[in-house]
């Protein structure tokens, strides 16, 4: 299955923090990463009052389902030194599934395609370097027109930085 992540960081070394988990992503068993964005700062959206954000968007071939997947990056995110205090707060490392193939799950664990990926820009940006005609299976619209709706919230910054998977 192709999916797409978002990978962003804001606490310690960001950049390093975003290579060392594309590194552990590409340890995960049957799973390949393909390809990964331009790095982008980003403004943090919910709670603002803390660091900029690095973030990128990473295609994934994986074998894995949904749930398999998922807690294999929870893993790969405690390894790596995350602690989950507060929603929206701080974090050296968050990994998120975006695009699951055209799954669509609502599952407490899980909601698939990421519940509020249409809204933020620091998700789309990079998502749009990647695969900007790829279809949402909800809205039936490309993660270009997304971008370009009115309810996109952040301002985002292309960087320098380059990752290679």
């Amino acid at each position: 299955m192709r999916v797409y992540l978002s990978i962003g960081s804001n606490l310690g070394n960001r950049f390093d923090n975003i290579k060392l988990a594309l590194n552990k992503l590409s340890q995960i068993r049957n799973t390949e990463v393909k390809k990964a964005s331009g790095v982008y700062e980003t403004e943090p959206i919910g709670k603002v009052e803390q660091p900029v954000f690095l973030n990128i968007a990473v295609e994934i071939e994986t074998e894995l389902n949904p749930l398999e997947l998922l807690s294999e990056l929870k893993t790969i995110e405690y390894q790596l030194g995350r602690i989950h205090h507060e929603r929206w707060g701080p974090r050296i490392i968050d990994i998120d599934i975006i695009l699951y193939d055209n799954v669509c799950i609502n599952d407490k664990k899980l909601i698939l395609p990421h519940a509020e990926f249409r809204k933020r820009r620091f998700v789309l940006q990079p998502l749009a370097d990647l695969c900007g005609k790829e279809i949402d299976p909800i809205t039936g619209k490309t993660i270009e027109e997304l971008l370009l709706s009115p309810e996109v919230e952040g301002n985002v910054v292309k960087t320098e930085l380059k990752v290679t998977p």
